[in-house]
């Protein structure tokens, strides 16, 4: 189905949280090369993925509400349609209601992208562009669509934000990550990341542009998902060590072959 991206963003103010409901969009990541959504596991209080490097992948957005939505995409602390330092506040993508839509790479422009591919860190597009901390880390910021109606009374301006209130609460905004640092060091230090998402070939991926007003300056849902490669979440217990395999003996057997072999000629 079409997705249409939103070009203009609205400014929030520097206090947000996600409201706790249920999710109006399910988040999955999906290996473009082998055509299967990748397995997810949960630990240490988080979801993670275990990504192979040189894949090409996609994230899946599927909208569980019968309203519109706009969806901020991160992708290693980077917003996958302008590039910046990934906020809520900025563009994102709109999906109608019910619609699923697979966003493959990071937008270049309205008709094509640059495809998300698994890669070692340090080629990753984060990285390369001086900003290497929140590689690992795939997220989404929804927010529902404001509902139009004839003013019945007379509008007046906003109050002027209290900055002391905003530096206060941005700060509480800031104490999960320094939560889930703190659940790193618990095994073993601070995680080293492995692998991280690549700036890859050009994609003919098109989209449309639309208007839309957020109900709120908070995010309806706030959800990520933490990846790395398989022997790297082995390592930290995320993923479970696979089963040894055992040969079978080398034994003498009456009936080695089904049918009497010619003998060799000298």
């Amino acid at each position: 189905m079409r997705k249409l991206l939103l070009l203009s963003a609205v400014l929030l103010a520097a206090a947000w949280r996600p409201a706790a409901a249920r999710p109006l969009v399910d988040l999955s990541v999906v290996d473009r090369d082998d055509g299967q959504a990748l397995p997810e596991y949960r630990a240490r209080g988080e979801t993670w993925i275990a990504g192979t490097p040189g894949h090409r992948y996609a994230v899946r957005l599927a909208n569980r509400s019968d309203e519109r939505v706009l969806v901020v995409l991160s992708v290693d602390g980077v917003n996958a349609v302008s590039g910046q330092d990934a906020d809520p506040g900025q563009a994102g993508y709109v999906l109608g209601p019910w619609e699923t839509a697979e966003i493959a790479g990071w937008r270049k422009s309205l008709d094509d992208i640059a495809q998300f591919v698994f890669t070692d860190l340090p080629d990753s597009y984060a990285a390369r562009t001086g900003r290497p901390d929140n590689v690992g880390v795939i997220g989404i910021a929804v927010f529902r669509e404001r509902r139009v109606y004839p003013p019945r009374y007379p509008r007046y301006a906003p109050p002027v934000a209290d900055a002391t209130r905003e530096s206060s609460a941005a700060a509480k905004a800031a104490a999960p990550a320094a939560e889930s640092s703190a659940a790193d060091s618990a095994y073993g230090g601070v995680a080293r990341q492995s692998i991280g998402t690549g700036h890859g070939a050009r994609e003919w991926a098109p989209v449309g542009s639309t208007s839309f007003m957020r109900a709120s300056s908070r995010p309806a849902q706030l959800t990520q998902m933490r990846y790395d490669d398989h022997a790297s979440l082995v390592a930290l217990g995320v993923v479970p060590p696979p089963h040894p395999r055992y040969p079978y003996p080398q034994v003498p057997r009456a009936f080695p072959q089904g049918f009497v072999p010619d003998p060799p000629r000298w």
